[in-house]
């Protein structure tokens, strides 16, 4: 289903408002500073895919910026309900924002500041067949982003521009590597390899976001009997042949080239096709729950 900001409804401190018309403060602190957090969530169906994970890393990432949540986790959880109730979408992205609030420009801000939070949705994107089929392509760059990449901070002008690189080169995505030639993350995803018939990805620290899409699909390996590696990796080491992406948005996703060279054999390889299938299975079963009834 497809809709446009007209039919469209938001969250925003406390009102929910047709999109074209809700707003935020010219001096509300994200617009000024960048200085807030965010979370996308995916609604299958009416249920909420690790909604729970979702909002406990968003409580990390507004602890560690010193951010309190403007309300309580239950009342969040019927706002982040509502907003998909108001909206035509049964297979959701549901984005949530938390910035520090409304004040006059100065970078050290009061300490009475009411947090803004806003709530939007939108469809559901997915990788298109044809990008299934022959798997997406990668750059990588020099991680020249912060060292706390592992809040999920709404500052994501390095992101942006990996991004728009990664375009400029006919690519799909923008992959950081360390001074080392470690493979960290993407620019908006997590990602992991095949080496030596073992799923390896870098293990999480002030370099890497803990994606939930990452954890849930280390679960899923390890309850298949596939054995992982959370260790610092490199795209020339021996026995690699696969490397995958993972999202929100893109479940998992083999990367058949990387720096316009093939990463294997250049075609999606059976990890990836696996694991693919075990998370889809993981959003299906919601699918096969009883719908929610919209409101």
């Amino acid at each position: 289903m497809t809709a446009t900001g007209k039919n469209l409804t938001a969250y925003v401190n406390g009102h929910f408002l047709p999109l074209e018309k809700a707003s935020v403060h010219i001096e509300d602190r994200g617009f000024q500073f960048a200085d807030g957090v965010y979370e996308v969530v995916a609604c299958i169906h009416g249920h909420f895919l690790d909604l729970g994970p979702h909002l406990n890393r968003l409580d990390q990432s507004c602890a560690a910026i010193d951010i309190v949540v403007p309300c309580l986790r239950t009342h969040l959880e019927e706002l982040i309900r509502e907003t998909w109730q108001r909206n035509p979408f049964d297979d959701a992205m549901i984005y949530i924002q938390v910035t520090r609030g409304v004040a006059p420009r100065a970078h050290l801000a009061p300490d009475t500041l009411t947090p803004t939070l806003i709530i939007t949705s939108r469809e559901l994107p997915r990788p298109s067949d044809e990008k299934l089929a022959s798997g997406a392509s990668g750059i990588t760059l020099e991680d020249f982003r912060w060292k706390r990449c592992d809040i999920k901070s709404i500052a994501l002008l390095a992101s942006v521009m990996g991004k728009q690189e990664a375009h400029r080169q006919h690519a799909d995505e923008a992959f950081w590597v360390d001074a080392e030639g470690h493979v960290l993350e993407g620019s908006s995803t997590n990602i992991f390899a095949t080496i030596d018939h073992k799923l390896v990805t870098h293990p999480l620290d002030h370099q890497v976001l803990g994606g939930i899409t990452r954890s849930m699909t280390i679960q899923l390996a390890k309850k298949a009997g596939i054995e992982v590696e959370e260790r610092p990796w490199m795209l020339n080491e021996a026995g690699l042949n696969e490397c995958m992406l993972t999202s929100t948005t893109n479940a998992i996703l083999p990367v058949c080239h990387m720096n316009d060279a093939a990463v294997g054999n250049g075609k999606p390889g059976p990890m990836a096709a696996k694991l693919r299938a075990l998370v889809l299975e993981a959003m299906d079963a919601l699918r096969r729950e009883p719908p929610v009834r919209r409101s």
